[in-house]
């Protein structure tokens, strides 16, 4: 069984914005998985209003990952880092009161969010994808090329049946 490799997380977050989740999950989706210096050009080009926000965040957490690293005495490469996670929680929500017509009053709520900006560093290959191939496992093709086989004799067999009759009515 192969070893699972230790990814260091570097991460940062920003409490209580005033927008909701929904809305902040459009600018954190088209961040997420890319590398900072793209995401943080996204995020710049971005017109929404909570994108400022998300520019800002995810440069804290590039610079608290040259701070962590320097502190720890880890050799890291700023340009091999990508966003990992990027989550936008429910925060709490501010009841408020709209007045009506006729002294009645409508009640609506205002939508707070709990940003969460998670970097790590790519490991040795430039794909997000790594595959592992185990060596007690191994894939059986017989068994579909029977059953693949076998369709295509029902099928002849169909069409061999199917033949005769066209001939008898004519």
């Amino acid at each position: 069984m192969p070893k699972a490799v230790e990814v260091k997380e570097y991460r940062a977050q920003a409490r209580f914005q005033h927008v909701s989740p929904q809305k902040a999950r459009l600018v954190l989706d088209l961040i997420k998985g890319r590398g900072v210096q793209e995401a943080l050009d996204t995020a710049a080009f971005t017109k929404k209003r909570i994108a400022p926000v998300v520019h800002k965040l995810l440069t804290s957490a590039i610079d608290n990952a040259k701070y962590v690293a320097g502190e720890q005495g880890l050799d890291l490469d700023v340009d091999n880092l990508y966003v990992r996670n990027a989550i936008a929680n429910e925060g709490p929500r501010m009841k408020r009161i709209r007045p009506a017509p006729m002294g009645r009053a409508f009640r609506y709520q205002r939508r707070m969010t709990h940003l969460i900006i998670s970097v790590a560093e790519r490991g040795g290959s430039a794909s997000l994808v790594t595959k592992v191939d185990e060596p007690g496992e191994e894939v059986k093709p017989a068994a579909k090329k029977a059953r693949s086989t076998k369709a295509t004799a029902k099928k002849a067999a169909a069409t061999k049946a199917a033949a005769p009759k066209k001939k008898a009515a004519k």
